[in-house]
């Protein structure tokens, strides 16, 4: 998996779970960089190379008729208004001269082409008339080329489109390093809005932000505070006019198989709506795209709704329009496939929605820890505990180094990336079981650790 900056993921290594983190790379982002760019499409209206279907037919030497349009005569050579091969004379049906041969057949075509003029003129009035009902045997009603008027039904694509849309802004970012593109979604009516740090990073030391509503209408923007950690932002426009503010859902209740909908900027298209469903739920990903930096691990949603990049930032949201994710990274083949394959990972709600309100009201955001250092196992059957924070929770309910963390409630850890994802999800000061192993062959042991908090 790769970010859309081109960045593929490491292997899993070690790492410093309280202060950094640990996660598996998703990495595509929904930034869209500047410059060349491997995700340029193709021209679908391009001229083509094929030879056109109109091009001039050959139809035999007798396609020219003989005075008085009778077939040639009998044992009669081919006639042609040119030499013969080999610059031999030519062999003219008697009675005819190479002139009057052209004319005569000039002034057939001619005619032919008056007469079938006339006949496809005639047969489209006639299809006109019996469409109109106006000729017996027709059809008896005209056909309609409205849509059907009135609001969409509640639950459709359309409904969640109209609702939905509003909210969604593009964002553009130019700054001396550079310029990226991705989306953002409104908050509140003064201008809050939320989206991926990585969306808005390059704006950090000085770059500039400005937004694109769903009307067309343009606004700077300033950052309000970010956190690389969980890969959230949230910016303010500088706008007078009332903006719509998102319908916010929870992602506690999403259930796999639920039908979704991506509202964002792929690839500068602002505006565009796609439609899925969940095809899993707590998947550890690197959403800021480092390759081993557990910093960006997050407990994200997968979707096989499109996200392409420039969908970064953007919504992920029920079919009842509210909003439950935020897009930020996909899973590609590599960096010249890097275009949606059906794995597209979203920020959960409920933890965007936390990270928001806290760098909205202080400025910076603070995250769950359990107070370990952790690796993978060689047998890739838990996360290994490399070091345990002195007077953390992991130490206050007795975990040492050298254990193997199997658990965090009834979810299963196989590596360090799915204990950092897990433990990110919860809440500082929250109390969870954690289930792990002493050693090879030991009965595993549960216990109850109160989760510290860090920035």
């Amino acid at each position: 998996m790769e970010n859309e900056n081109g960045r593929v993921p490491g292997a899993p290594g070690s790492g410093d779970e309280w202060a950094s983190g640990k996660g598996v790379g998703a990495g595509g982002h929904a930034d869209r960089p500047t410059g060349p760019s491997p995700y340029a499409a193709r021209n679908p209206y391009a001229p083509q190379s094929a030879q056109s279907p109109y091009a001039p037919q050959d139809y035999g030497p007798y396609a020219q008729a003989a005075p008085g349009g009778a077939p040639p005569p009998a044992g009669a050579q081919p006639t042609s208004a040119f030499p013969a091969a080999g610059g031999g004379p030519q062999t003219i049906a008697p009675g005819q001269s190479p002139e009057t041969d052209r004319k005569s057949g000039r002034g057939m075509l001619v005619v032919g082409i008056v007469a079938a003029m006339l006949v496809s003129g005639g047969l489209g009035g006639w299809v006109g008339a019996s469409v109109a009902g106006g000729s017996e045997g027709g059809l008896a009603s005209p056909v309609s080329i409205t849509q059907p008027e009135g609001q969409a039904p509640d639950g459709t694509v359309e409904a969640v489109a109209d609702k939905v849309l509003p909210s969604v802004v593009s964002i553009d970012v130019r700054a001396q390093s550079g310029r990226g593109e991705g989306s953002g979604v409104v908050l509140t009516q003064d201008g809050m809005i939320i989206t991926n740090n990585h969306v808005v990073g390059l704006a950090d030391a000085g770059g500039q932000i400005q937004v694109r509503f769903d009307d067309g209408t343009k606004a700077p923007a300033t950052i309000v505070g970010t956190d690389p950690a969980t890969d959230i932002a949230v910016i303010k426009a500088d706008t007078s006019k009332a903006l719509t503010p998102i319908s916010l859902g929870t992602s506690a209740n999403l259930t796999e198989g639920q039908a979704v909908a991506a509202v964002g900027s792929p690839l500068g298209l602002s505006g565009t709506v796609t439609t899925g469903i969940v095809s899993a739920l707590d998947r550890p990903v690197r959403a800021g795209g480092a390759q081993s930096d557990q910093s960006t691990v997050i407990d994200a949603i997968q979707t096989d709704a499109a996200v392409n990049p420039g969908n970064s930032g953007g919504a992920l949201v029920n079919m009842n329009g509210e909003l439950v994710g935020i897009n930020s990274a996909i899973a590609s083949l590599g960096q010249q496939n890097s275009g949606s394959i059906g794995l597209g990972f979203a920020i959960p709600v409920d933890q965007a929605r936390r990270v928001a309100d806290q760098l909205i009201k202080q400025g910076f955001a603070t995250r769950a820890v359990l107070g370990v250092s952790i690796s993978d196992t060689p047998a890739g059957d838990g996360a290994l505990v490399r070091s345990v924070e002195a007077g953390g929770g992991a130490d206050e309910a007795g975990i040492r180094e050298g254990m193997v963390i199997t658990a965090v409630g009834d979810r299963i850890i196989e590596n360090g990336d799915a204990l950092v994802a897990a433990i990110r999800s919860q809440t500082p000061g929250e109390t969870v079981t954690v289930t792990y192993a002493s050693g090879e062959g030991e009965q595993p042991t549960t216990v109850d650790v109160v989760l510290g908090e860090a920035r």
